[in-house]
């Protein structure tokens, strides 16, 4: 592999956040510098339904050809406001019971995202919320039952990527049962490997038996499956358990690795080149461009001296490439949606 080879091939690896609702400048030809695969939107980047269509067709404008993401769960991670559907949470849908709502729900997201242009939900959330104290999942699931998380979250996974949206399933292997936000510090699950997999894995081994093509890591320490390394920076866990054992052959995307969880320990550029090592693929740098030019950075730099297998890193490039390039039949939808409107009014009566 070239140098110019493995640039483009790191610069894949990473999926990256931007200052604006518009792209500037200097935005664009760092952008074009990095040649990143993929560009996750914020409240920061949203204006009106045309603002986000003209944003994403910059971004798919660009030489690398970058999949726009977006997180857009409904209840209270909903980036797009008004003419978008705000839905429920997921924990209002998993009251139902309903997996065709659930449905739904994901199909519903999935075209009115396409109307926009966006590629990608990190959605839907797979976490069992099995601790009452959890300060970050919370309704964010769809409920405490393993049983019904699995089911809620294969259905919306599938209405998802059948209306057209890739979904990604998060956050492996579970940040259900925390008392602490990632966002913050680093978790620990103390919980058994015989009890990881009757609640926490059981909504993930069905989603991706149901053919999901991406799940996001945990930044939280499991001492049951790697007494030292937190989920997203674990080779016991992403490649052994996660790859090996259940036999998951998608795009593994870390969290962000801003995070606190992450960053009170280490360099991003150290970060960066573990989760790689660990076995993911993409890499989630959300808030700060300069930190996503250090990750690349500290990847290149790897690869030169060894620490980290070039092979990897191309095996790596190559599951984004084929991400981003499956077809998908986007059925997008009017703003605002009468339809979808209903469908809220509907959960709430068989949620009450």
């Amino acid at each position: 592999m070239t140098a110019a080879e493995l640039r483009a091939c790191v610069g894949r690896l990473l999926c990256v956040g931007i200052p604006a609702p518009h792209l500037d400048a200097a935005t664009r030809l760092t952008l074009e510098q990095l040649q990143v695969g993929g560009v996750i939107l914020f409240r920061r980047n949203v204006g009106t339904p045309e603002d986000v269509a003209a944003l994403s067709g910059a971004l798919h404008a660009l030489p690398s050809r970058p999949l726009v993401s977006i997180d857009h769960e409904g209840g209270r991670v909903q980036r797009l406001g008004e003419p978008f559907t705000h839905f429920p949470a997921a924990a209002v849908i998993g009251r139902t019971g309903s997996a065709d709502l659930a449905y739904r729900v994901g199909h519903a997201m999935a075209t009115e995202l396409g109307s926009v242009g966006i590629d990608l939900s990190f959605a839907p959330v797979l976490d069992v919320n099995s601790n009452p104290a959890n300060p970050v999942i919370g309704d964010r699931a769809f409920g405490a039952d393993p049983a019904l998380v699995r089911a809620m979250g294969v259905a919306q996974l599938r209405g998802l990527r059948d209306g057209g949206v890739l979904p990604c399933g998060k956050h492996f292997p579970g940040h259900g049962d925390t008392a602490q936000d990632s966002h913050l510090e680093l978790p620990v699950v103390r919980r058994t490997r015989a009890q990881l997999e009757r609640t926490e894995l059981v909504p993930f081994r069905a989603a991706i038996a149901a053919g999901l093509p991406l799940l996001m890591t945990a930044h939280v320490l499991y001492p049951a499956l790697d007494a030292e390394h937190p989920a997203t920076l674990s080779r016991a866990i992403l490649t052994n358990v996660l790859r090996g054992e259940l036999g998951f052959a998608g795009v593994v995307v870390s969290d962000d690795l801003e995070m606190r969880a992450i960053t009170d320990h280490q360099s991003i550029g150290a970060a960066a080149v573990a989760t790689l090592a660990a076995g993911a693929d993409w890499l989630l740098v959300c808030q700060d461009l300069t930190k996503a030019v250090q990750a690349r950075d500290a990847i290149e730099s790897a690869v030169a001296s060894g620490a980290l297998a070039a092979e990897s890193v191309r095996l790596a490039s190559e599951r984004i490439e084929r991400l981003r390039d499956a077809p998908r039949a986007v059925a997008a939808s009017r703003l605002p949606n009468a339809a979808h409107r209903a469908l809220v009014d509907e959960i709430s009566l068989a949620a009450a």
